[in-house]
């Protein structure tokens, strides 16, 4: 999942002092284009689909939490909502309704298209990923150039039927849980609280939704919204496992693409399992260059030698399994939040203050600065209310990955991850406990797999990878560019994705590309500060 962190602090404070006025409406179909058909004839079938037009207007109405609020009011931003079918094989039954915003060119006399964009998890919004991008765009020859487009994917954010399966409460009782038991005991109530995830997600959100959510289906809606938006082709930025909306869309409308930028990407061949514990050695790289640069400040509360950074963590951490911090509001500094805290703040280096900041609270026995930290991750406000995101983060991966619903398997893949990422190693031995993918519907089968992509013809994308990227290993984005025959960028550097995030050598080179489709040079290489 993309991931801002304190990026935007500066931007903010001038949007704050500005005024929030929503974008004005403008009349359906008038977005300008010098190309309009689609490239591949409309599917059979979902012709009033695709020849919708939409309405335009504030987009406060979309807006899920206080952030959004603050950045959907922006001159300029508009929103409105497009239907497609839930279920693709039956287009005349139940429908679902896209939430989109749109920020258009502004210069419209050299107007190339729409570029859509989308931040990843899965379970993220593009709306809001769109709004923060306006933001750090404007003036830039993109946004001279394109309309920027987000979307919420179905069944996330404020697009609706949406994606829900446990209640604030819930979430809370399961984070302060203890799910590092490994007995059977133990095993048995990790379990359970897997399987109350699965009959919740069922339940509120019914199977025929939860059977229809995946990739699969993500990219055909954005194919109509390519259509709808006047577009022959789909220009697209995607980050994270937003790549994998990037090469799935690829794969099944090849002659309706015009250019792909996929950063921090996902590797179609990696079996899951492989995924989950490649991901744990980079965020087990990215605590130590987070330790690393700890031990030069004064105060680092893992002390000055790096080399014992994990067992100091583990020191810290550790006692929380039994003996969990509480809080001034009453809650309770769980283990499972004090790690997640962490992870949160490894995503981007200029949360790197903030993790210090919650290490030296532990080792005096406080927690609201990891707390914080983790309801960032988990998206929980003040309030005690969850945004969709983790629901539809299960909800998604449970249809578009294989399930692992052998014990052995789930003892297997937990040992290796121990192995993997040791500063979150429990210390208590690996774990049979299955996830809530095991406890699925059967009316919501797996959808998705390994693969190696076949795209003959595709115009080349453009990959960017980060060399110490926590969440998406940078190999990642190479086997990716292969597989593609696409160029790559790489990004020395320890955050979670690059583009338009204040690096100015990889912005250009992207921009290149969105705008004239030039690759990024042989070797291509940008540095910590570009």
């Amino acid at each position: 999942m993309w991931r801002l962190g304190a990026l935007l602090a500066v931007v903010l404070a001038a949007a704050a002092c500005a005024d929030a006025v929503p974008g004005t409406a403008t009349a359906p179909g008038t977005a300008s284009s010098s190309v309009t058909a689609p490239a591949d004839a409309v599917p059979a079938g979902l012709e009033r689909f695709y020849s919708q037009q939409l309405t335009w207007g504030s987009c406060l109405p979309f807006a899920t939490t206080d952030e959004d609020r603050l950045y959907y009011g922006q001159p300029g931003f508009e929103c409105s909502k497009l239907e497609v079918p839930v279920d693709y094989a039956n287009p005349s039954g139940r429908t679902a309704q896209i939430a989109v915003s749109r920020v258009r060119a502004t210069d419209q006399a050299r107007r190339i298209g729409s570029l859509v964009v989308n931040p990843g998890g899965p379970g993220a919004s593009g709306v809001s990923l769109s709004s923060q991008l306006a933001l750090l765009t404007r003036g830039d020859e993109v946004a001279r150039r394109f309309d920027l487009v987000g979307f919420d994917p179905r069944g996330i954010g404020a697009s609706t039927p949406t994606i829900r399966c446990l209640t604030g409460a819930q979430q809370d009782a399961q984070r302060a849980a203890d799910i590092t038991d490994p007995s059977p005991a133990g095993v048995q109530r990790a379990n359970d609280l897997a399987r109350q995830t699965a009959d919740g997600c069922t339940q509120r959100s019914g199977a025929d939704l939860l059977a229809n959510v995946g990739t699969r289906d993500v990219v055909k809606d954005m194919d109509v919204l390519r259509a709808v938006l006047g577009d022959r082709q789909l220009t697209y930025l995607g980050y994270s496992y937003g790549t994998r909306i990037g090469y799935t869309y690829a794969e099944q409308f090849p002659r309706n693409v015009r250019a792909l930028v996929l950063d921090g990407a996902l590797d179609p061949n990696l079996d899951p399992t492989v995924e989950v514990v490649n991901q744990g050695r980079g965020f087990q790289g990215a605590f130590e260059a987070f330790a690393k640069d700890c031990a030069s400040k004064p105060g680092c509360a893992l002390g000055t030698d790096p080399t014992q950074a994990t067992a100091r963590f583990q020191a810290m951490t550790r006692p929380l399994i039994g003996t969990p911090v509480r809080l001034p509001d009453g809650r309770v500094l769980s283990y499972n939040d004090a790690q997640q805290g962490t992870i949160q703040s490894l995503y981007a280096t200029s949360l790197w203050p903030d993790l210090r900041q919650g290490l030296s609270e532990l080792a005096q026995g406080r927690g609201q600065t990891l707390m914080g930290l983790a309801d960032q991750y988990y998206d929980r406000a003040p309030n005690g209310t969850y945004s969709p995101q983790q629901d539809a983060f299960t909800a998604i991966r449970c249809v578009d990955d294989p399930r692992v619903t052998d014990p052995a398997q789930a003892l297997d893949r937990a040992q290796r991850y121990n192995a993997a990422a040791p500063f979150l190693d429990s210390g208590r031995g690996a774990s049979a406990a299955l996830d809530s993918c095991a406890f699925w519907p059967p009316q919501a089968p797996v959808t998705g797999g390994p693969h190696t992509p076949q795209v003959p013809g595709l115009a080349p994308p453009l990959v960017v990878s980060t060399t110490g990227d926590p969440a998406t290993p940078y190999q990642a984005g190479v086997d990716l560019a292969k597989a593609l025959n696409g160029s790559l960028l790489t990004k020395v550097g320890d955050q979670h994705t690059a583009t338009f995030q204040n690096f100015p050598c990889v912005d250009a080179i992207v921009t290149r590309y969105l705008v004239d489709g030039t690759p990024a040079p042989p070797n291509a290489r940008c540095g910590e500060t570009g």
